[in-house]
């Protein structure tokens, strides 16, 4: 989903996707910040939110995700 203007927050109900194995979110106009429910994706092994206008602090559930190989915050107002 990436690169298609989209704009809001991301879900907190992104959370029960389980199986959810990438969250391509980068180039849109997302606002609002990243759920803590991102951290219950455990099948998670790529995020990419980069080049959005994120805000608020990185969530620490997310070090929970042990399967992740690519992570991508970039360009977004992150703590």
């Amino acid at each position: 989903l990436s690169n298609n203007q989209l704009t809001g927050s991301i879900p907190t109900k992104m959370g029960l996707l389980s199986g959810l194995s990438e969250l391509k979110l980068s180039n849109n106009q997302l606002t609002g910040s990243i759920p803590t429910e991102v951290g219950l994706l455990s099948d998670l092994i790529s995020l990419v939110l980069s080049n959005n206008q994120l805000t608020g602090s990185i969530p620490t559930k997310m070090g929970l995700l042990s399967g992740l190989s690519e992570l991508k915050l970039s360009n977004n107002q992150l703590t």
